[in-house]
């Protein structure tokens, strides 16, 4: 048996080795490389603690996650008459199969199902998505069908419904005012919200508290510990099980408590539409991005392994186990995502360029905003230093920095497990139909972020605020602050025609 177990998997291995000379025109790259992982991040802020990760030998033992067929979770007033029974009588299918890929065409589609599926398995019964309570609380915001596109039905056993959590789609799927899902975008889904939902939903079904305060701190250690970082990432010690909560429920839609940032500091969700054309990744340009293996790293990175990695002494997730009973994607599943992250492309763009932004297009150029945000890509695609952090001399040969600082809030570089001590510049195409705004999702609007009253400490920001604060300056990046309103105006309305 074992003989035979051997010859099949020689086998398997040796028609994806087939598979990939024969797929033409497709090169796919070894994800973890371990020459390419070694030269993939920027050094964090403090480079002593720089992640050192897990070694390919050790990746490759893993098991490859299996890609289900997923099913569209309704909102409870939304659901089809008898449609969880009709789920419960579906048979587990694997959709991905690399033998069935044939074209370009044919492996985008099957990216969009690896961005789709969900690393994460929760009974149905035990999720905030069967809530009614949970939509009414969260104001999330559905489908034109009914549907919350952030999450999904997984059947990997008959009979048994579970809601996936943790996809692609659950942080990069906007659903528009109208309805519309526009996937890849910067999502607006409540995470926040839905994360601290499950605890709560375990305290009323009996779950003592002791327990589940026990649960999230190990997980708050997880995500954000930083033992090297004063006051630490992952919270004060003295949080009680409601600061914990409260502080996921201040997250507004577009913003995330992400792993490797801070229940003071989130993230803005980035749009990864027009990703392709980055060279830097995260608000913190920590990865770089120089071919599609690096993006095929940065999606392995960010499901999982980077917890695993060690920072000095500190291993987020703890001591390693045996490999083989954790998972990975395969490098095929891996280049899907990637090329059908690449095929993305915007929403059609309502606004036109008229008059009105033809002359917000002339205070762009007279107030060189172009020299940050360059056309084609409204991007010069560089790092910028955060205030306080002095560039080490060997970073000016090895990567694309550009010598000033914008001065806003640089805590995201500088405290958090994520901090390269730099802000990529970001691109401005497509803010039509993003927000918030900032590397923290400070403002709602870009009216917001030309208003100088964002400057003062009684500011009320639009966007994340923090938990803990009711008003908060919202500094830096004061280009623009003077224009006249007549400019802003017109600044606005090129803006969104980009």
């Amino acid at each position: 048996m074992f003989r035979r177990i051997v010859v099949l998997v020689a086998l398997a291995h040796a028609a994806a080795l087939v598979l990939r000379a024969q797929a033409p025109g497709l090169a796919i790259p070894r994800t973890w490389d371990d020459a390419a992982v070694a030269a993939l991040e920027v050094p964090l802020a403090n480079p002593a603690f720089s992640p050192r990760h897990v070694g390919s030998d050790a990746y490759y033992q893993r098991r490859v996650r299996p890609i289900y067929k997923t099913y569209p979770v309704y909102a409870p007033d939304k659901e089809p008459p008898g449609y969880m029974d009709w789920l419960a009588k579906q048979e587990p299918a694997v959709v991905f199969d690399p033998a069935k890929l044939h074209t370009e065409a044919d492996w985008i589609r099957a990216g969009e199902q690896v961005f789709d599926a969900p690393i994460a398995f929760v009974p149905a019964a035990a999720s905030p998505a069967r809530s009614p309570e949970f939509y009414a609380k969260s104001g999330v915001r559905l489908a034109a069908d009914g549907t919350l596109p952030n999450k999904s039905y997984v059947i990997r056993e008959k009979g048994i419904v579970e809601v996936g959590n943790l996809s692609c789609a659950q942080c990069h799927t906007r659903v528009m005012p109208d309805g519309t899902v526009v996937k890849g975008a910067q999502g607006n889904f409540v995470e926040g919200f839905f994360f601290a939902a499950g605890p709560r939903r375990q305290l009323q079904n009996g779950r003592s508290r002791e327990d589940v305060f026990s649960f999230l701190r190990g997980a708050l250690r997880r995500q954000y510990g930083a033992p090297w970082i004063q006051p630490s990432p992952e919270g004060d010690p003295a949080m009680s099980l409601e600061d914990i909560l409260s502080a996921w429920e201040a997250q507004p839609p577009g913003v995330a408590i992400r792993q490797g940032t801070s229940l003071r500091y989130p993230a803005q969700v980035p749009d990864l539409i027009g990703v392709k054309d980055r060279l830097y990744l995260d608000h913190t340009g920590l990865v770089r991005h120089r071919s599609i293996g690096d993006l095929m790293r940065y999606a392995a990175l960010n499901t999982g392994l980077d917890q695993q990695a060690r920072y000095g002494d500190f291993v987020p997730a703890g001591e390693l186990s045996d490999p083989a009973a954790r998972a990975r994607y395969s490098d095929e599943q891996l280049y899907a995502l990637a090329m059908y992250l690449y095929s993305l492309r915007p929403p059609p763009n309502p606004n036109k360029f008229d008059a009105l932004a033809a002359r917000g297009e002339r205070v762009f150029e007279s107030e060189r905003c172009s020299r940050c945000h360059t056309a084609p890509l409204y991007t010069n695609n560089k790092l910028t230093p955060a205030e306080g952090f002095v560039i080490p001399e060997e970073h000016r040969k090895q990567f694309d920095i550009l010598d000033r600082s914008v001065g806003t809030d640089p805590n995201s570089a500088l405290k958090t497990r994520r901090g390269t001590g730099y802000y990529r510049v970001p691109s401005l195409k497509g803010v039509w139909y993003r927000g918030p705004f900032e590397h923290n999702g400070s403002v709602a609007t870009l009216e917001d972020w030309f208003d100088p009253r964002r400057l003062r400490d009684d500011y009320v920001p639009t966007g994340h605020i923090g938990y803990g604060f009711k008003t908060r300056a919202i500094k830096g990046h004061h280009y623009g602050l003077d224009l006249s309103p007549e400019d802003k105006k017109a600044l606005i309305a090129f803006l969104k025609t980009l």
